[in-house]
């Protein structure tokens, strides 16, 4: 089916769900071959996803990951597709921490960096979080501690198949947009960052079609894969079947109007000093973003009404030291 799935997309017409469900099991099945799934996803990316294409995508992925179960009716995540190049820190990674702190059960899925210094698995590595726990220590997180980190290379086995192909690319194509979407612990509620605004709206039909109880979908204008503090932001918001689109203006909301240069991370071990030094108190714009998107997230998870609300709680999650304990917790519960 992908050799005439892939002589479809080459005219320019899309897949429909029972198309996209056949070539993506024969993927995550290991039936099609490298070159095979290299023209596929050249010529899907080349058309353009659309969001019965994604959705079905995810439906089969979903079916493959290995399942993460947890007693928790609200379950968050803050992980993007990544792939701005900005060179931040691991801003997404912080948020989850915070978000955690203010007492919400977060399902971080994330993995090692692909197109940046440090990706959440590296920087958590470098915290002293065994990133490799097994689906029972997973569990036993989420259920006590109200944290986890779902690494997806070891969660996700069957995306094996797809990896040389992914290599040999060397660009963001379907998959980029599918992680996030993923989720082992089936996130019921998430703050998603995309490096492109063409992708806020359809990733939010794309949850929504999942059943995501609500979610944000978010992109700076600056072209962060986060709500930026250098300018607006763009969010597409799914919730209870609906879509709401709209602009975020950091200093409307509070916070100082800041530039990229004050939010550059570096290795693992630079990203990993830059979150304590957040989760320990210290002030600047690089605690400001974390504040704006951990209130968000809360907003998202919730546990408030509005953004505005989330932002007092992300602040005392931080400032009470809740934050700075789920990360303590969580690294000793994963040794």
């Amino acid at each position: 089916m992908i050799q005439e799935a892939t002589q479809k997309l080459s005219k320019g017409e899309d897949l429909n769900k029972d198309e996209m469900h056949t070539v993506m099991q024969e993927i995550m099945n290991g039936e099609a071959q490298t070159p095979e799934i290299v023209d596929f996803l050249k010529a899907l990316n080349t058309k353009g996803e659309t969001v019965e294409e994604l959705t079905a995508a995810v439906e089969v992925m979903r079916r493959h990951v290995t399942k993460i179960h947890t007693n928790q009716k609200v379950v968050l995540d803050t992980c993007g597709t990544g792939g701005d190049k900005s060179g931040t820190f691991n801003v997404s990674t912080a948020v989850a921490i915070v978000a955690s702190g203010s007492g919400i059960t977060v399902a971080k899925h994330g993995n090692r960096s692909v197109s940046s210094c440090c990706g959440s698995a590296d920087i958590l590595e470098g915290l002293g979080i065994d990133i490799n726990m097994g689906k029972e220590k997973i569990e036993k997180c989420l259920d006590e501690i109200g944290i986890a980190f779902l690494f997806a290379q070891s969660l996700h086995p069957a995306m094996k198949y797809a990896m040389a192909a992914r290599k040999e690319i060397g660009a963001k194509t379907m998959f980029n947009l599918l992680g996030p979407l993923s989720n082992p612990a089936s996130a019921t509620h998430q703050l998603v960052g995309v490096y492109d605004n063409r992708w806020t709206e359809v990733l939010a039909k794309v949850l929504s079609n999942l059943g995501t109880m609500h979610a944000l979908v978010v992109h700076g204008e600056d072209g962060l894969d986060e709500i930026t503090t250098t300018a607006h932001t763009q969010v597409s918001e799914a919730r209870q079947g609906k879509i709401n689109s709209y602009k975020i203006n950091p200093q409307g909301l509070g916070f100082k109007k800041a530039s990229l240069k004050d939010l550059i991370g570096g290795p693992a071990a630079v990203n990993a000093k830059i979150l304590l030094d957040i989760l320990n108190g210290k002030a600047g714009p690089k605690r400001d973003i974390v504040i704006l998107n951990a209130a968000a997230a809360i907003y998202a998870a919730d546990k408030t009404k509005s953004i505005e609300e989330g932002i007092n709680l992300a602040t005392q999650a931080i400032d009470s030291g809740a934050a700075l304990r789920k990360l303590e917790l969580l690294k000793e519960y994963s040794k």
